[in-house]
């Protein structure tokens, strides 16, 4: 029996190290997920910066591929969706008589941003444009 609660606390111990290591690393979101704006497009990318840079304040691309003089282009897609759920409802009565009502909606909209970031042949910004649409 000794046996066994030794190995109950190894196990324990082993599951409370993970636990605690997991809520020590949290996982960081990229800037790609979060901070991808028009805002952000318009206000910091400028014709003539570096890669680097770009990658710095937009993050990672969704694809990278080259046009047809094989120089890099980045494309950004971010799609977000936000439902909004609503309920109404009322009660009423008449002394013994009584009436329930209850009414529900539902709204959904959609955003998309796409950016389109060709670079030159020193990987510098030679062109950009973006599109943003909500419905």
């Amino acid at each position: 029996m000794i046996v066994g609660e030794s190995i109950m606390k190894n196990i324990l111990i082993l599951m409370l190290v993970v636990c605690i290591s997991a809520c020590t690393h949290p996982v960081s979101v990229g800037p790609n997920a979060t901070n991808l704006t028009v805002g952000k497009v318009q206000g910091e990318i400028k014709e003539g910066m570096a890669a680097s840079a770009v990658a710095v304040i937009l993050g990672s691309p969704n694809i990278v591929t080259t046009d047809e003089n094989r120089r890099e282009v980045w494309i950004y897609d971010k799609v977000s969706s936000n439902q909004v759920n609503t309920t109404n409802s009322g009660f009423g009565t008449l002394i013994i008589l009584g009436a329930n009502t209850s009414q529900s909606e539902s709204t959904t909209s959609q955003r998309t941003l796409t950016i389109i970031i060709k670079f030159d042949k020193d990987k510098k910004v030679r062109d950009f444009a973006y599109n943003y649409s909500q419905f």
